[in-house]
């Protein structure tokens, strides 16, 4: 098993964010790889909720959209919308919500709305995810232009303004990671921190790719790889067919 491919450790460190146990709210894309990977090693207890009312499902390979039907193999229950979001995220009792977006500032907050006069997508389930859940990552590349120091819109909130910002406006705690393939950001009620670094990354790196300068921890840890077992995993079972890793074909 050659050695793993920067978002293939990604995806790895983002499995680990969740526990045995945990309610988890996922999409497709990598967030459900990385679900999917902590399901099949240290969290087998996980549950998994889509946002489209895909209740505890066992994926099978590769769902594209959250209505594949890959998406719904097994699940407990096919809901609605409206009893993923306001049934289990609204209630608080999903721990963990993934989300992306197309730009994430110092205060964690996310913008999937507008970015320089264009219309993106918008926001889906992710405002009711940031505003609900207790735990939210965010797996993206790191780049510039995904890090301004303020969104030029705020789709979901992270922390706003600065510290003590979601309690003025009634949310709750909320505990955010970003997990980059240059390193890994945290915050709890305040600006994005660099707590670790990814294999052969560097500091200097993460600066001249962040549009704002963010505040290192005094001892960075590295994120570790994947294991082989969870390698053949990801490769051979959980995307077989590298919809969500293309840069293997060239291997």
């Amino acid at each position: 098993m050659s050695g793993a491919l920067p978002r293939e450790i990604l995806v790895a460190e983002g499995a680990r964010q969740i526990r045995d146990g945990d309610l988890v709210i996922v999409g497709t894309g990598l967030p459900l790889l990385a679900a999917t990977l902590a399901q099949r090693t240290h969290a087998p207890d996980a549950k998994l909720v889509i946002e489209s009312g895909v209740i505890f499902p066992k994926v099978v390979p590769t769902p594209v959209s959250v209505v594949d039907p890959r998406l719904m193999h097994g699940a407990s229950r096919h809901g609605s919308l409206f009893e993923a979001l306001g049934g289990l995220v609204q209630r608080g009792l999903v721990r963990t919500g993934f989300l992306g977006g197309a730009q994430v500032d110092e205060f964690a907050n996310i913008n999937s709305t507008w970015v320089s006069g264009k219309r993106l997508p918008g926001s889906g389930g992710a405002n009711d995810i940031a505003s609900h859940c207790s735990q939210v990552v965010i797996l993206t590349n790191h780049e510039k232009r995904r890090f301004p120091a303020r969104c030029d819109y705020v789709t979901s909130p992270g922390f706003l303004g600065g510290p003590g910002e979601r309690a003025k406006v009634g949310l709750g705690p909320l505990h955010v990671k970003v997990v980059t393939d240059l390193c890994v950001m945290e915050a709890s009620d305040s600006a994005l921190v660099v707590t670790a670094l990814m294999p052969g990354a560097t500091a200097e790196a993460v600066l001249e790719n962040t549009g704002f300068v963010p505040k290192f921890r005094d001892v960075l840890d590295i994120v570790v790889p994947p294991d082989p077992e969870e390698l053949r995993l990801l490769r051979e079972e959980i995307d077989p067919a590298c919809v969500y890793f293309p840069e293997r074909k060239s291997r």
